[in-house]
Formats: C-alpha cells, sequence, structure tokens
C-alpha cells in the first residue's frame, strides 16, 4: 500500500475534522451530518485500516525484525561464513528471500501466527519498550519441520537425500514432524549467537 495514499488520507479526514468543529453549524442539514459521520468515523477507521495494512506488510521485513537492538546478533549470524549454520546458508544462497528471512523462515510466530502467536507479539513489544526482555532469548516451543517442509518438500534434494532415504521411516517422521530437523547430527546449528566472536562473516559482493 502506498505510503502517499495513506498519507492522503489522513490529511483528507484532519481536514474535513476541522471543517466540521470550526464550522458546527454544518451539521444541521442533511449533508453535514453525512459530512460529519465520513469525518469522524469513516475516513478514520479507513484510514486505519490502510495503515495497518502497511504495517503489517513493513513488519515483514528483515529489516524490521533487527530494528530491536536484542536481534542484532540474530542479523550478524545470516552472515557467517560457514554452511553449517542453515540460516546463513539459506540467506546467503538466496534460498529464501533475504528482505523476508526472519518472516520466511518464523511464519507462525508473532502477530503472523496464531491468535496466540499474536498475543505473544504484544508481549514482545511491552518487553522491548517496558520490562526489557528476558535472557536468553528462546522459542516459545521447538522449531517445527513445517517450516522447512514449506520450501523443501518435493524437493529433489529432500526427497531423495541419502540420509533422509536410509531409513524407511525416517521420511515419515520429518514430515510428521515426529523427528526434528534440528536433530542433533542432522541440520542442528542454527544461529549460534553466542559464538559469533568465533567465527568468520561472509561480505556479499556490492
Amino acid at each position: 500500500m502506498p505510503t502517499s495514499l495513506i498519507l492522503a488520507v489522513l490529511v483528507f479526514t484532519i481536514v474535513l475534522a476541522i471543517l466540521v468543529a470550526v464550522r458546527p453549524g454544518l451539521t444541521v442539514a442533511r449533508g453535514g451530518k453525512v459530512l460529519a459521520f465520513l469525518a469522524f468515523f469513516i475516513f478514520p477507521v479507513f484510514g486505519g485500516l490502510l495503515g495497518l495494512e502497511n504495517h503489517m506488510e513493513r513488519s515483514k521485513q528483515t529489516s524490521f525484525c533487527l530494528t530491536c537492538h536484542i536481534m542484532s546478533r540474530h542479523g550478524q549470524s545470516l552472515y557467517v561464513d560457514d554452511p553449517s549454520y542453515i540460516p546463513a546458508a539459506h540467506f546467503q544462497n538466496g534460498r529464501i528471500p533475504r528482505d523476508e528471512a526472519c518472516y520466511t523462515c518464523h511464519t507462525d510466530y508473532t502477530i503472523f501466527g496464531s491468535f496466540k502467536s499474536k498475543f505473544r507479539g504484544l508481549h514482545h513489544i511491552y518487553a522491548q519498550y517496558i520490562t526489557g526482555p528476558k535472557m536468553p532469548l528462546k522459542l516459545y516451543h521447538p522449531y517445527n519441520n513445517r517450516e522447512c517442509l514449506h520450501c523443501h518438500e518435493g524437493s529433489r534434494s529432500f526427497e531423495q537425500g541419502a540420509i533422509h532415504t536410509a531409513e524407511p521411516q525416517t521420511m515419515a517422521d520429518i514430515k510428521s514432524n515426529k523427528l526434528s530437523c534440528l536433530t542433533s547430527g542432522c541440520h542442528d546449528t542454527i544461529h549460534n549467537v553466542d559464538h559469533l566472536d568465533q567465527v568468520k562473516f561472509w561480505k556479499p559482493v556490492q
């Protein structure tokens, strides 16, 4: 949603509200009552909905997630020069959209997930600005294979991978979330933010 449209609606709403406030006599006639209804109800609600849609889209961006200081090291971990770091490998090789990296791999998180997730999103805002976050950061529940499968399921490297097909039950357990993709010895190196002072970093070509 273009920001210019949201601003235009906002300005128009303010102008209408001021007009009705300065000249209350306008509301005596039927047309004036309609004008007041538009100024104080319809356009504010419409502008609020436009703003909400715009904010929801912006909050999917990686840059938005990293505006919280506490997430800065997670952002740094996307540049670790080590293919065993799963988020870094996906980010650097374009396996996920770089400008929506966090949202792509955490689709059930905070305001984009269930009602409970949305409520947690409000809690994050409270913690960010009022109480401060609790350390160390951790997920509310184990990472669900669904977040991996919505991209990898059906791909040749996944469906025919030697480890995935070594045992008849392995693939079924992965797809049912019984066997986590993050199981030790599998794809278990994630952000590892506590060890960033021990690694090398990739520098993108400008």
